[in-house]
């Protein structure tokens, strides 16, 4: 597996990745305990001393980032390119080979699953997996036994996409469609109206949001406006993983 390193990131790049990276690290479900810093960094630009060491503890991002990387030829994971690849998806994720993922995978995961949930995990990357966060989530996350199975926490846990129908003081009321079990499949449900919260303590990522807008949602924050290429490419990897997630429920 190609060795975890961190150089000096590029801004956009580690700006952009603490958009998303923000809610689960407040949480607690990822990274260190400096989501002041991060926070910080993401806003202003500013901190980048506190904030470097800070990105090194998101170990369940960090390998995926890597992987992208190398896969395409580029020094640094936290490129914003990569980062886009791994958060939403692009095209970046396409040029990974199967082989790179299912070696990732199974370094990473060997202590963690049995023989057979570690093969049956991997096995994905041939089956056409990408380095997602969503089939992180979807695939990997619950059985690597980092967060509870069920079907509320991976609603959260999954980037989503939301249309802003009220904007408020610091929060939005947009249209979402939260996962849903059909049948014994697992999908995209009817489109239902959310509040998601955009602001804490005076700060947030998408102070312009307005109605008509489309917003990427991680752990019920909105993380930033996106554009309809963003949007797409997110729809179609979080519908590509659920396909794949399908084959082993």
């Amino acid at each position: 597996m190609t060795q975890l390193v961190v150089g000096t990131p590029t801004l956009e790049g580690t700006r952009r990745f603490v958009r998303y990276a923000f809610m689960p690290n407040r949480l607690q479900y990822c990274g260190g305990d400096d989501s002041n810093a991060i926070m910080e960094h993401a806003i202003t630009g500013e901190g980048r001393s506190a904030a470097t060491p800070a990105l090194k503890k998101f170990t369940g991002a960090l390998p995926y980032l890597t992987l992208i990387a190398h896969e395409n030829g580029i020094a640094d994971p936290f490129d914003a390119r990569v980062v886009e690849a791994y958060w939403l998806g692009n095209e970046l994720l396409d040029r990974v080979e199967a082989a790179g993922l299912y070696g990732n995978l199974r370094e990473r995961f060997a202590k963690n699953l049995s023989p057979r949930m570690l093969e049956l995990v991997a096995g994905k990357a041939p089956r056409g997996a990408r380095p997602h966060h969503n089939f992180h989530v979807f695939d990997v996350h619950c059985r690597a036994g980092e967060l509870e199975r069920s079907l509320a926490t991976m609603d959260q846990c999954r980037i989503s996409w939301g249309r802003v129908v009220t904007a408020e003081a610091g929060s939005l009321i947009v249209e979402r469609q939260p996962l849903a079990v059909v049948e014994g499949i697992l999908c995209l449900g009817p489109v239902q109206q959310e509040r998601v919260v955009r602001e804490l303590g005076g700060h947030g990522f998408a102070d312009d949001a307005a109605p008509g807008d489309c917003v990427s949602i991680h752990w019920g924050w909105v993380c930033e406006v996106i554009d309809e290429r963003c949007r797409g490419n997110l729809e179609r990897y979080t519908l590509h993983h659920l396909r794949l997630a399908n084959e082993t429920l």
